[in-house]
């Protein structure tokens, strides 16, 4: 910010010194290195500047990305059933860009504009009280016309992250299930509904264009006025030898630079409101408290498990459904190292169960308990860790089969390849895997698309084999509704290898995978209608238990028909 003062002396000196020859060469000189070295002094820090802002930007981005993936995580599943995965995305990566470039990058802009133009105000006033007064009473309606325009943006930038976050969502959703809408023809229809997003996201862009072109194109305006006013009052000061011709030289570069800062704050000052408007979104998710313990509670001695797994006076309904509710008083024990096969209508809380006791969801009443202890007062970290889960459609990570089988145990990279043999091996995995090109190797595709399902719930077996292999007690399985003969027999197989020792609850769909199960209860209408052995409900010509084995073997035949 000297430059300009050293340069009206300059002006000056070659205004005033002409006659002298001599002396103007030695006073050009000398002004002229010490303009240099200014110049060279500025040229580093604006280096230096730019460098350790961009480290720094991205340095914030990260920690930003991470504390935000982070606090998603630690939410309670009940968040997840409220917000869609695409929205967080857009959160997790738009959201946290805009907020680290409004402050650092913007920041950084807008600091040096604070700096530039308090210094350029304060050398105008010291070279000439009066002209900087006249021409700085346009900087009050300015600095008012910047706070109500930065109010307005801050409100349509979120309104145009939230647009984004849609089409984001929508996009997300609609490739991952790509199979689905070709099935149904439905590429163009998709086409058409993600453009309307997107044409809902161009028109806030467009209102937002409209105010930034406006606000900027008033602030151009105010600064040419200013040079203008600075021409006609100090040619009147000069005139009036009041001023010299490098003073005003001088000011009215200071003048300019002074434009260029106040146009910069109000650049700085539209960034940082959108940093704000979309910082709103990410300090929703950062200041959220979940509503369960991660990894709190009490954790239970080796030799105090056994097993025993008690459901007393359950009811429960979905948070995003109150209005329906799954259980009922459902009264349930399972004796520990027992099978218990559980059974009913589809959508009867057979999942829910399961939900449950892994503490994904809290009862609205009633007690769930393990060996005593209810599970409320259990660490949920420590808890799902002693619960191996097989699901009836298992979803895989986009990554190789041995990564997959691996991520059961508790340390992945401390698993070897013969442990992950092993545990395929157990599994009835082995062979089949062996037979790809790529041998464990091979990548299974989004949600493990690129398997069978019987061979999806065979690497989910091994999966879980790495983790009950430690501690677990309790084994949860969910039997698939569609695998052939052989799959069956083959999952069945490995699954009876995975239940020595441990409680079991088996999820059945059909009478072949409750025939080795210690007790059968069947759920009905919120609560267990009945529960005793498979033998005996089977006997009761007039029991539920073998009207809904029958309905299911019936709906099979019929499902077959239908395929063939």
């Amino acid at each position: 910010m000297s430059a300009p003062f050293f340069l009206g002396k300059v002006i000056d000196t070659i205004y005033t010194s002409a006659s002298d020859t001599e002396a103007m060469t030695a006073s050009l000189s000398s002004l002229c290195i010490l303009l240099t070295g200014v110049f060279l002094c500025g040229g580093a820090a604006n280096a230096a500047r730019v460098y350790l802002m961009q480290l720094s930007g991205q340095q914030i981005v990260r920690n930003l990305r991470a504390s935000v993936f982070s606090s998603v995580l630690r939410q309670e599943v009940a968040f997840f059933d409220k917000n869609r995965t695409g929205e967080l995305i857009n959160r997790l990566s738009a959201d946290t860009a805009v907020v680290g470039r409004s402050i650092t990058d913007n920041l950084s802009d807008g600091l040096r504009a604070v700096a530039q133009a308090a210094a350029g105000v304060s050398m105008m006033f010291y070279i000439s009280p009066s002209l900087a007064s006249f021409v700085l009473l346009i900087v009050p309606p300015m600095a008012a016309v910047a706070v109500v325009y930065g109010r307005y943006l801050r409100s349509i930038s979120k309104r145009t992250q939230d647009a984004l976050a849609q089409a984001t969502q929508l996009a997300e959703e609609r490739i991952s299930n790509i199979r689905t809408v070709r099935a149904f023809g439905k590429e163009l229809s998709e086409v058409d509904t993600y453009t309307q997003k997107a044409d809902h996201v161009l028109s806030l862009a467009k209102l937002e264009a409209l105010m930034r072109a406006g606000f900027f194109g008033l602030t151009g305006v105010s600064g040419n006025l200013m040079i203008l006013a600075v021409l006609y009052k100090g040619g009147l000061l000069m005139a009036s030898q009041h001023m010299t011709i490098g003073e005003l030289s001088s000011f009215l570069m200071y003048t300019f630079w002074v434009g260029i800062s106040i146009a910069g704050l109000s650049s700085f000052y539209s960034e940082l409101m959108k940093g704000f408007g979309a910082g709103a979104r990410l300090w929703e998710l950062l200041d959220r408290k979940p509503e369960f313990p991660l990894n709190e509670g009490r954790v239970l001695p080796a030799e105090q498990l056994k097993g025993q797994l008690q459901f007393r006076d359950v009811s429960f309904a979905y948070p995003a459904r109150r209005e329906a509710p799954i259980f009922q008083n459902l009264n349930l024990l399972v004796p520990a190292g027992t099978i218990m096969a559980v059974v009913g209508p589809s959508g009867s809380g057979k999942s829910s169960l399961v939900s449950l006791l892994l503490r994904l969801y809290d009862p609205d009443a009633g007690v769930i308990s393990i060996d005593g202890y209810e599970i409320k007062d259990l660490n949920p970290y420590w808890l799902r860790s002693h619960i191996g889960t097989v699901s009836q459609e298992p979803v895989l990570f986009s990554c190789s089969i041995r990564d997959n089988i691996a991520y059961g145990a508790e340390d992945p990279e401390a698993v070897t390849m013969e442990d992950v043999y092993r545990a395929a091996r157990v599994a009835n995995a082995f062979d089949f895997v062996q037979a790809f090109p790529k041998g464990f190797d091979t990548v299974v595709g989004e949600k493990g698309v690129l398997l069978s399902g019987g061979q999806k719930q065979r690497i989910a077996i091994a999966r879980a084999l790495l983790k009950v292999n430690t501690d677990s007690f309790i084994l949860f399985f969910f039997t698939a509704h569609a695998l052939d003969a052989e799959n069956e027999f083959l999952v069945q197989e490995a699954l009876e290898r995975l239940m020595e020792g441990r409680t079991v609850v088996i999820i059945a769909h059909r009478l072949s995978t409750i025939k080795n199960a210690d007790s059968v209860a069947v759920i009905d209408r919120r609560h267990v209608a009945e529960c005793g052995p498979p033998t005996e409900l089977l006997g009761n010509r007039e029991g539920l238990f073998r009207k809904l084995m029958e309905k299911q073997a019936f709906l099979q035949e019929e499902q077959q028909r239908a395929l063939q």
